[in-house]
């Protein structure tokens, strides 16, 4: 896991974001109308990011996070799909438009998905596409050196002697564990399914034009020209004239949303490094002090030309039919973007109610590194909070209910 940092020596500080809010009015209005002209072209989809098993939501259980009922609105409990059509639903008649949805999902969450929309009518009207994944990747077991980095070297809450002594004992007992079944070797002591996992959503755009979802778009609407993808779990990310204009008028090829920075946001966010603007992850990070030091937080919501995007892979829109020439230009473009060690907390069951959690390795990529390259033009702009915040853990639905953000979101839907 040490070798996810940055290089030593590597110079990184904080980054200034373009705020919408500063702009003045007419700039806001022709930002507006650029926007809007955009989506009366149908020059966007959306494509929502849904192939996880929310872990963190679940404390290590795989489920299909999208399809929970968590929250009410309108009188009845929402899932997050349910969300975000209901905002597309708004965005349409709004501008009298049609508004392609793309769900990306994994191995986990492509079968669920599709039987809960289909049972809505929503895949037979055109207006809703499925992506499904087409990379996975096996998880191993932690060797001793990435346990001990993690509990050791990265920050750690300092209990009382007892309840230390306790949490001490655990851990020599996992680390028992690892070295009884190998360290590093396959992990198959479980449920296949939990033996296996998504490869981090680097692969989720990729996906998309290597399962024909983007050519099926194009074919269909030969206008499309922008694509707006963000987490499932980023309920406030619309299609907001504003903001596209924006993308427009600045000519790039990827737009990051960024939010300022609370104190429990953790992961990263917006950095220079080596003096050039881009995302880093808190995995990359030399020092876990440098993040408390960076304004900005990743929302992990982009505006992406679709174009020059596909430039970056070395394709063009008529290449979008060769199946090998898309895969093999996916994984080189593949090498250039760092893979993360990470560990993740899997839930093994036992029957009769019993359980356990056993922490495992997987290797992700991520697509905020995209900004890293210097091929891809690439744009950063602060957006309020209530439109870039996730919801990551269940623990933070009381607050979240409390501060507006769940009235901010109801305003945005459309529930007839």
């Amino acid at each position: 896991m040490a070798q996810n940092r940055l290089r030593a020596g590597i110079k990184i500080t904080d980054s200034i974001a373009d705020s919408i809010e500063k702009l003045s009015s007419q700039q806001k209005e022709e930002l507006t109308e650029t926007g809007k002209k955009a989506l009366q072209n149908s020059e966007l989809a959306i494509v929502t990011l849904a192939g996880g098993v929310g872990s963190r939501w679940t404390k290590g259980a795989g489920v299909v996070k999208s399809l929970h009922p968590f929250a009410k609105f309108s009188g009845k409990h929402r899932n997050f799909i349910e969300i975000h059509l209901a905002k597309n639903k708004k965005t349409s008649k709004n501008f009298n438009t049609f508004l392609p949805h793309i769900f990306t999902t994994s191995y986990l969450t492509h079968q669920p998905i599709k039987k809960y929309l289909d049972s809505n009518g929503n895949l037979t009207n055109k207006t809703v596409f499925l992506s499904p994944g087409q990379f996975i990747g096996l998880r191993l077991y932690p060797t001793e050196r990435d346990l001990r980095f993690y509990w050791e070297e990265l920050s750690q809450q300092i209990l009382d002697e007892q309840a230390q002594k306790m949490r001490e004992s655990l851990h020599n007992a996992l680390i028992g564990w690892a070295k009884s079944n190998g360290e590093g070797e396959n992990y198959t002591d479980n449920l296949p399914q939990q033996c296996i996992h998504p490869v981090g959503h680097w692969f989720e755009v990729p996906n998309l034009l290597i399962n024909g979802t983007l050519k099926k778009l194009t074919d269909a609407n030969p206008n499309l020209k922008y694509l707006l993808i963000h987490n499932i779990d980023t309920l406030g990310a619309n299609a907001d004239p504003l903001l596209l204009g924006n993308h427009i008028a600045n000519n790039n090829a990827i737009s990051v949303e960024v939010i300022s920075r609370w104190f429990d946001d953790r992961g990263g966010g917006l950095a220079n490094v080596d003096n050039k603007p881009r995302l880093v992850e808190g995995l990359s990070l030399p020092n876990e002090q440098i993040e408390f030091e960076l304004s900005y937080y990743n929302s992990n919501t982009f505006w992406v030309s679709i174009d020059p995007l596909l430039a970056v892979f070395k394709l063009t829109r008529s290449d979008l039919n060769n199946h090998e020439k898309v895969k093999n230009s996916i994984m080189e473009l593949a090498k250039q973007i760092p893979t993360y060690i990470t560990l993740k907390e899997v839930k093994k069951r036992w029957g009769k109610g019993q359980e356990d959690i056993y922490p495992v390795t997987q290797f992700e990529k991520l697509w905020g590194d995209m900004t890293a390259l210097s091929d891809l033009k690439t744009g950063y702009f602060h957006v309020p909070r209530k439109r870039g915040q996730q919801l990551k853990e269940v623990s933070q639905l009381d607050g979240w209910l409390r501060d507006g953000s769940a009235a901010y979101i109801e305003k945005l839907c459309d529930w007839e």
